[in-house]
């Protein structure tokens, strides 16, 4: 994603990133985890945000700081990492929080210095029932957040939220005098109902949450009414370049693995690796897989500059990276034969989250349409 030998502090970090997802989140531990039907662990979480995972968005005066001054990027370099061994952990929904709370600190301190310190996990309730994605004042929003004399009545139920079965507060979007407002929620409060909810994945899940009647404090709000849609991109954009670059790490690994795999097998005498059909379609997938690195790179670069390009850059990179990455995955199981499609070997814990993310986040071709329509408005501007 970025150039390590040019920045000692970045490789460094990338170092140590990788040596402890190799001793404590492998593979086997992926499977041992789905085996005990656990998600993660909070010690492992809280390891995890003592290497300094949680506090690359939170600036330090909010007690946050990234090694190399690029905080994105460095996050972008931990989801890589993560996803070489598709490990466990509420990163994406904790950034995506802290990616608003960092926004619009005022209040929301104390809040801030758990996360970066994993003592709490906190998750965005962005989706509501059988609803596509909608950060717009529409009528896909139907929770609803009433003011009252000491704060705010929260009602609805939103679903698809990321560790909310583990998390200890969410931050939940709602229609609130006919704007859209995000409040700080904790999941012990009175009228919180989570229900958990699996996904396609080993260990990523997610949960449905009910809110009746729960009742906040004004200081529970994120920003105002003229703050949330910009703090919501904003959001939308760390979401995205997340899940890019874990897909990123995934390829990489899958075909690192693939090209292994065709040069120890061997077919009439032959490694597999030597067939011309073959050297074909692994030149296709390197071909495709750099496209996909560089694609993401630029929406990080672009998210992390706060640029004017940014929601195009990042459609761009979702649209690629999702629609592509299925499709070399199906072709690195094809290339494993009968052994690919076996629940022993790992190919289909890689498949499986990219499966996820494909569809988390609006999919490849809600993502063409944004490219289309971010196109044709920036070609009318100008």
């Amino acid at each position: 994603m970025t150039d390590l030998a040019a920045n000692p502090e970045q490789l460094l970090f990338a170092s140590t990133t990788r040596a402890f997802l190799d001793k404590e989140a492998s593979l086997a531990h992926v499977r041992g985890l789905h085996d005990a039907g656990t998600s993660f662990e909070s010690a492992w979480w809280q390891r995890a945000a003592e290497l300094g995972w949680a506090s690359l968005l939170v600036p330090e005066e909010l007690g946050g700081g990234s090694v190399s001054g690029d905080g994105v990027a460095d996050l972008a370099l931990v989801a890589e990492q993560i996803g070489t061994s598709v490990a466990p952990g509420p990163l994406h929904p904790v950034s995506t929080v802290l990616a608003a709370l960092t926004e619009a600190p005022e209040g929301h301190e104390d809040t801030i210095e758990a996360l970066v310190s994993g003592e709490l996990v906190a998750s965005w309730a962005v989706y509501e029932p059988r609803r596509p994605l909608s950060l717009r004042d529409d009528a896909e929003i139907t929770t609803t957040a009433t003011p009252t004399d000491a704060g705010f009545r929260i009602d609805g139920v939103k679903d698809r939220v990321e560790a909310g079965a583990e998390a200890g507060a969410l931050l939940v979007l709602a229609r609130c005098d006919g704007a859209l407002r995000q409040f700080v929620v904790p999941t012990d409060a009175a009228g919180v109902t989570v229900t958990a909810q699996e996904s396609v994945d080993l260990v990523k899940r997610y949960a449905r949450v009910e809110f009746d009647g729960v009742t906040v404090d004004a200081s529970a709000a994120v920003g105002d009414a003229a703050q949330t849609p910009a703090i919501l991109e904003r959001q939308r954009q760390i979401a995205l370049v997340l899940q890019c670059a874990e897909i990123v790490g995934i390829l990489d690994a899958v075909l690192t693995m693939t090209n292994q795999w065709l040069t120890d097998r061997h077919s009439f005498g032959r490694p597999l690796a030597s067939y011309q059909a073959l050297k074909h379609r692994a030149a296709d997938m390197k071909m495709w897989f750099e496209a996909a690195r560089g694609t993401t790179a630029g929406a990080v670069a672009a998210v992390s500059a706060r640029a004017a390009d940014a929601p195009l850059l990042v459609s761009v990179a979702k649209a690629y990276v999702a629609e592509r990455a299925p499709v070399m995955l199906q072709d690195c199981v094809q290339l494993h034969g009968g052994i690919g499609v076996t629940w022993e070997h790992d190919l289909h814990l890689y498949l499986r989250r990219v499966s996820l993310y494909r569809a988390m986040f609006g999919s490849p071709e809600d993502h063409h349409r944004a490219v289309y329509a971010l196109s044709r408005k920036s070609d009318t501007s100008s």
